[in-house]
Protein backbone atom coordinates (compact mmCIF):
# COMPACT_ATOMS: atom_id res chain seq x y z
CA UNK A 1 0.00 0.00 0.00
CA UNK A 2 2.78 2.06 0.62
CA UNK A 3 4.11 1.82 -2.59
CA UNK A 4 0.17 2.75 -3.93
CA UNK A 5 0.61 6.32 -1.91
CA UNK A 6 3.96 7.63 -3.13
CA UNK A 7 2.17 7.46 -6.75
CA UNK A 8 1.47 10.63 -8.47
CA UNK A 9 -1.81 12.01 -8.45
CA UNK A 10 -3.59 11.44 -11.91
CA UNK A 11 -2.32 7.73 -11.08
CA UNK A 12 -3.80 7.62 -7.85
CA UNK A 13 -7.00 9.15 -8.60
CA UNK A 14 -7.39 6.41 -11.40
CA UNK A 15 -6.54 3.75 -8.91
CA UNK A 16 -9.16 5.29 -6.43
CA UNK A 17 -11.69 5.10 -9.14
CA UNK A 18 -10.95 1.27 -9.85
CA UNK A 19 -11.02 0.26 -6.30
CA UNK A 20 -14.38 2.08 -5.69
CA UNK A 21 -16.47 1.45 -9.17
CA UNK A 22 -15.31 -2.48 -8.80
CA UNK A 23 -17.34 -4.81 -7.12
CA UNK A 24 -15.47 -6.90 -3.98
CA UNK A 25 -13.04 -9.05 -5.96
CA UNK A 26 -10.47 -11.41 -4.49
CA UNK A 27 -6.74 -10.08 -4.80
CA UNK A 28 -6.10 -11.87 -7.90
CA UNK A 29 -8.60 -10.82 -9.96
CA UNK A 30 -8.10 -8.09 -12.39
CA UNK A 31 -9.95 -4.47 -11.87
CA UNK A 32 -12.95 -3.97 -14.35
CA UNK A 33 -11.82 -0.88 -16.34
CA UNK A 34 -14.85 -1.23 -18.48
CA UNK A 35 -17.24 -0.06 -15.54
CA UNK A 36 -15.29 3.36 -15.12
CA UNK A 37 -15.36 3.78 -18.79
CA UNK A 38 -18.81 2.99 -18.81
CA UNK A 39 -19.34 6.29 -16.50
CA UNK A 40 -18.19 9.10 -18.95
CA UNK A 41 -19.78 10.26 -22.01
CA UNK A 42 -17.00 10.75 -24.61
CA UNK A 43 -18.82 13.45 -26.56
CA UNK A 44 -19.00 15.59 -23.39
CA UNK A 45 -15.20 14.91 -23.12
CA UNK A 46 -14.93 16.19 -26.65
CA UNK A 47 -17.45 19.12 -26.33
CA UNK A 48 -15.53 20.06 -23.00
CA UNK A 49 -12.17 20.93 -24.48
CA UNK A 50 -13.93 23.74 -26.56
CA UNK A 51 -15.73 24.88 -23.39
CA UNK A 52 -12.11 25.05 -21.43
CA UNK A 53 -10.70 26.89 -24.50
CA UNK A 54 -13.34 29.33 -24.84
CA UNK A 55 -13.38 29.98 -21.13
CA UNK A 56 -9.11 30.52 -21.48
CA UNK A 57 -10.32 33.10 -24.34
CA UNK A 58 -13.05 34.59 -22.66
CA UNK A 59 -10.63 35.31 -19.71
CA UNK A 60 -7.93 36.87 -21.81
CA UNK A 61 -10.82 39.23 -22.90
CA UNK A 62 -11.87 40.08 -19.84
CA UNK A 63 -8.48 40.64 -18.65
CA UNK A 64 -7.57 42.84 -21.66
CA UNK A 65 -11.14 44.72 -21.39
CA UNK A 66 -10.71 45.63 -17.41
CA UNK A 67 -6.56 46.79 -18.47
CA UNK A 68 -8.62 49.13 -20.93
CA UNK A 69 -11.15 50.29 -18.53
CA UNK A 70 -8.74 51.23 -15.47
CA UNK A 71 -6.18 53.08 -18.19
CA UNK A 72 -9.27 55.52 -19.28
CA UNK A 73 -11.21 55.31 -15.84
CA UNK A 74 -8.14 55.45 -13.48
CA UNK A 75 -9.84 56.67 -10.49
CA UNK A 76 -12.10 53.65 -10.79
CA UNK A 77 -9.32 51.35 -11.36
CA UNK A 78 -9.53 49.31 -7.82
CA UNK A 79 -13.17 48.57 -8.59
CA UNK A 80 -12.80 47.52 -12.13
CA UNK A 81 -9.91 45.06 -10.62
CA UNK A 82 -12.49 43.76 -7.83
CA UNK A 83 -15.15 43.34 -10.83
CA UNK A 84 -12.15 41.37 -13.49
CA UNK A 85 -10.94 38.92 -10.43
CA UNK A 86 -14.95 37.92 -9.48
CA UNK A 87 -15.72 37.41 -12.89
CA UNK A 88 -12.28 34.89 -13.60
CA UNK A 89 -13.23 33.28 -10.22
CA UNK A 90 -16.90 32.95 -11.20
CA UNK A 91 -16.09 31.24 -14.87
CA UNK A 92 -13.52 29.06 -13.14
CA UNK A 93 -16.27 27.34 -10.94
CA UNK A 94 -18.44 27.60 -13.80
CA UNK A 95 -16.59 26.17 -16.47
CA UNK A 96 -15.54 23.19 -14.37
CA UNK A 97 -19.02 22.45 -13.30
CA UNK A 98 -20.45 22.59 -16.66
CA UNK A 99 -16.97 20.15 -17.87
CA UNK A 100 -18.29 17.55 -15.03
CA UNK A 101 -21.97 17.43 -16.13
CA UNK A 102 -20.95 17.00 -20.10
CA UNK A 103 -18.47 14.26 -19.08
CA UNK A 104 -19.61 12.15 -16.65
CA UNK A 105 -22.85 10.63 -16.42
CA UNK A 106 -24.37 11.82 -12.83
CA UNK A 107 -26.50 9.13 -11.50
CA UNK A 108 -26.19 7.10 -7.65
CA UNK A 109 -23.95 4.78 -8.87
CA UNK A 110 -21.30 7.60 -9.88
CA UNK A 111 -21.66 9.97 -7.65
CA UNK A 112 -20.67 6.90 -5.28
CA UNK A 113 -17.43 6.63 -7.35
CA UNK A 114 -16.90 10.10 -7.22
CA UNK A 115 -17.15 10.61 -3.24
CA UNK A 116 -14.80 7.32 -3.25
CA UNK A 117 -12.12 8.38 -5.57
CA UNK A 118 -12.34 12.07 -4.79
CA UNK A 119 -11.96 10.82 -0.76
CA UNK A 120 -8.68 9.29 -2.03
CA UNK A 121 -7.37 11.85 -4.07
CA UNK A 122 -7.82 14.43 -1.36
CA UNK A 123 -6.43 12.50 1.43
CA UNK A 124 -3.35 11.13 -0.16
CA UNK A 125 -2.66 13.90 -3.23
CA UNK A 126 -4.65 16.62 -3.29
CA UNK A 127 -4.88 18.13 -0.32
CA UNK A 128 -2.95 21.12 -0.97
CA UNK A 129 -4.88 21.84 -3.81
CA UNK A 130 -8.11 21.37 -2.47
CA UNK A 131 -6.81 23.51 0.90
CA UNK A 132 -5.46 26.18 -1.57
CA UNK A 133 -9.26 26.34 -3.64
CA UNK A 134 -11.17 26.27 -0.18
CA UNK A 135 -8.87 29.24 1.10
CA UNK A 136 -9.38 30.90 -2.60
CA UNK A 137 -13.27 31.30 -1.05
CA UNK A 138 -12.03 32.87 2.01
CA UNK A 139 -10.20 35.17 0.31
CA UNK A 140 -13.05 36.36 -2.01
CA UNK A 141 -15.21 36.81 0.52
CA UNK A 142 -13.17 37.77 3.75
CA UNK A 143 -10.92 39.62 1.31
CA UNK A 144 -7.79 40.56 4.40
CA UNK A 145 -7.02 42.51 0.33
CA UNK A 146 -8.32 43.22 -2.73
CA UNK A 147 -6.72 43.50 -6.28
CA UNK A 148 -4.62 46.88 -7.28
CA UNK A 149 -3.74 46.65 -3.09
CA UNK A 150 -0.13 47.77 -2.46
CA UNK A 151 0.37 44.46 0.09
CA UNK A 152 3.50 43.36 2.17
CA UNK A 153 3.60 39.70 2.80
CA UNK A 154 6.59 37.37 3.95
CA UNK A 155 9.01 40.12 3.58
CA UNK A 156 8.06 41.01 -0.14
CA UNK A 157 5.80 43.99 -1.43
CA UNK A 158 4.28 45.05 -4.27
CA UNK A 159 0.98 45.43 -5.84
CA UNK A 160 -1.79 42.01 -5.89
CA UNK A 161 -2.74 42.05 -9.75
CA UNK A 162 -4.20 38.84 -9.58
CA UNK A 163 -6.52 36.00 -7.10
CA UNK A 164 -7.03 32.92 -8.21
CA UNK A 165 -8.50 29.50 -7.19
CA UNK A 166 -4.85 28.17 -6.30
CA UNK A 167 -2.68 31.18 -5.28
CA UNK A 168 -2.29 34.62 -5.56
CA UNK A 169 -0.18 36.90 -7.54
CA UNK A 170 2.37 39.87 -6.62
CA UNK A 171 3.65 42.19 -8.77
CA UNK A 172 6.80 43.67 -6.53
CA UNK A 173 7.84 47.13 -6.80
CA UNK A 174 10.89 45.30 -8.60
CA UNK A 175 8.45 43.97 -11.53
CA UNK A 176 8.81 40.07 -10.11
CA UNK A 177 6.05 38.47 -9.95
CA UNK A 178 5.76 36.53 -6.79
CA UNK A 179 3.07 33.45 -6.56
CA UNK A 180 1.63 32.91 -2.95
CA UNK A 181 -0.55 29.75 -2.55
CA UNK A 182 -3.67 30.97 -0.92
CA UNK A 183 -3.82 28.72 2.05
CA UNK A 184 -0.37 30.37 2.98
CA UNK A 185 -2.16 33.45 3.16
CA UNK A 186 -4.84 32.58 5.55
CA UNK A 187 -1.86 31.88 8.33
CA UNK A 188 0.51 34.80 7.80
CA UNK A 189 0.18 38.32 8.64
CA UNK A 190 -1.37 40.55 5.32
CA UNK A 191 -0.61 44.05 5.69
CA UNK A 192 -2.73 46.16 3.02
CA UNK A 193 -1.20 50.10 2.43
CA UNK A 194 -4.60 51.11 0.44
CA UNK A 195 -7.54 48.45 0.79
CA UNK A 196 -9.69 48.89 -1.80
CA UNK A 197 -8.79 52.76 -2.18
CA UNK A 198 -6.51 54.87 -4.94
CA UNK A 199 -4.85 56.75 -2.41
CA UNK A 200 -2.18 55.62 0.22
CA UNK A 201 -0.45 56.95 2.89
CA UNK A 202 3.01 57.59 2.67
CA UNK A 203 5.53 57.87 5.46
CA UNK A 204 8.86 59.61 5.32
CA UNK A 205 11.58 60.57 7.57
CA UNK A 206 13.70 63.51 7.54
CA UNK A 207 16.63 63.81 10.43
CA UNK A 208 18.46 67.31 11.18
CA UNK A 209 21.09 68.20 13.52
CA UNK A 210 19.21 68.87 17.39
CA UNK A 211 20.81 72.71 17.13
CA UNK A 212 19.04 73.37 14.01
CA UNK A 213 16.02 75.35 13.31
CA UNK A 214 13.23 72.65 13.61
CA UNK A 215 10.28 74.86 13.67
CA UNK A 216 11.65 76.05 9.90
CA UNK A 217 12.85 72.57 9.06
CA UNK A 218 8.76 71.24 9.56
CA UNK A 219 7.60 74.47 7.41
CA UNK A 220 9.76 73.04 5.17
CA UNK A 221 8.58 69.53 4.90
CA UNK A 222 5.02 70.78 5.24
CA UNK A 223 5.58 72.71 2.45
CA UNK A 224 7.20 69.80 0.18
CA UNK A 225 4.20 68.00 0.41
CA UNK A 226 1.59 70.07 0.33
CA UNK A 227 3.08 71.34 -3.24
CA UNK A 228 4.19 67.86 -4.93
CA UNK A 229 2.21 67.41 -7.96
CA UNK A 230 1.69 63.56 -6.33
CA UNK A 231 -0.42 64.72 -2.99
CA UNK A 232 -3.76 63.65 -2.34
CA UNK A 233 -4.84 66.58 -0.48
CA UNK A 234 -8.53 65.46 0.63
CA UNK A 235 -6.48 64.10 3.73
CA UNK A 236 -4.48 65.52 6.51
CA UNK A 237 -0.84 66.12 6.78
CA UNK A 238 0.71 65.68 9.73
CA UNK A 239 4.17 66.03 10.32
CA UNK A 240 5.61 65.10 13.72
CA UNK A 241 8.71 65.60 15.51
CA UNK A 242 10.66 64.46 17.86
CA UNK A 243 14.57 64.07 19.56
CA UNK A 244 16.22 60.52 19.50
CA UNK A 245 19.62 58.98 19.14
CA UNK A 246 20.00 58.71 14.97
CA UNK A 247 23.74 56.61 14.29
CA UNK A 248 25.12 57.45 17.61
CA UNK A 249 24.11 61.67 17.16
CA UNK A 250 21.56 63.24 18.84
CA UNK A 251 19.27 64.44 16.02
CA UNK A 252 15.54 65.46 15.15
CA UNK A 253 13.85 63.26 13.63
CA UNK A 254 10.73 64.41 11.50
CA UNK A 255 7.87 62.09 10.35
CA UNK A 256 5.59 63.35 7.42
CA UNK A 257 2.57 61.34 6.89
CA UNK A 258 1.20 62.70 4.05
CA UNK A 259 -1.09 60.57 1.18
CA UNK A 260 -0.32 59.90 -2.45
CA UNK A 261 -3.53 60.52 -4.83
CA UNK A 262 -2.54 56.77 -6.82
CA UNK A 263 -0.67 54.62 -4.95
CA UNK A 264 1.07 53.54 -8.17
CA UNK A 265 3.06 56.59 -7.61
CA UNK A 266 4.16 56.03 -3.88
CA UNK A 267 7.95 56.08 -4.71
CA UNK A 268 7.68 58.75 -7.40
CA UNK A 269 5.98 61.18 -4.86
CA UNK A 270 8.69 60.33 -2.25
CA UNK A 271 11.65 60.71 -3.93
CA UNK A 272 10.03 64.43 -5.29
CA UNK A 273 9.49 65.09 -1.72
CA UNK A 274 12.80 64.29 -0.42
CA UNK A 275 14.98 65.89 -3.10
CA UNK A 276 12.84 69.60 -2.81
CA UNK A 277 13.36 69.33 1.23
CA UNK A 278 17.25 68.90 0.55
CA UNK A 279 17.16 71.71 -1.80
CA UNK A 280 15.13 73.80 0.91
CA UNK A 281 17.65 72.66 3.68
CA UNK A 282 20.72 73.24 1.66
CA UNK A 283 19.58 76.91 0.61
CA UNK A 284 18.78 77.49 4.78
CA UNK A 285 21.80 76.14 5.77
CA UNK A 286 19.57 73.35 8.06
CA UNK A 287 22.03 70.79 8.24
CA UNK A 288 21.93 66.93 9.40
CA UNK A 289 23.12 65.25 12.69
CA UNK A 290 26.42 65.90 13.51
CA UNK A 291 29.08 65.53 16.78
CA UNK A 292 28.74 68.57 19.20
CA UNK A 293 31.27 69.99 20.44
CA UNK A 294 31.22 71.54 24.14
CA UNK A 295 33.47 73.63 26.41
CA UNK A 296 33.73 72.57 29.69
CA UNK A 297 35.07 75.58 30.90
CA UNK A 298 32.72 77.58 29.73
CA UNK A 299 29.76 75.11 30.55
CA UNK A 300 30.87 75.05 34.06
CA UNK A 301 30.85 78.64 34.30
CA UNK A 302 27.77 79.46 33.04
CA UNK A 303 25.71 77.65 35.95
CA UNK A 304 24.52 79.25 38.63
CA UNK A 305 26.27 79.47 41.49
CA UNK A 306 24.92 77.70 44.74
CA UNK A 307 25.88 79.65 48.03
CA UNK A 308 27.82 77.37 50.66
Amino acid sequence: MRGIFRLKPLYGLAIGLTLVAASPIHAQDVPDLSKLAGFIRWGGVALSLFIILATMILQRVITDLANRLSLKFANRRPTIQKVESAAHFLFYIVSAGICITLSIRLDSTVLTVIGGALAFSIGFAMRDLVAAFIAGITIMFDRPFQVGDRVTYAGEYGDIIKIGIRSVQMNTLDHNIVTIPNNKILTDVTASGNYGELEMQVAMDFYIGVDQNAALAREIIQEACLTSTYVYLDKPIPVLAKQVIFQDYVAVHFKARPYVFDCRYEKQFETDVHFRVMQAFQEHGILPPAILHRDVKDAWSSRPKKPI
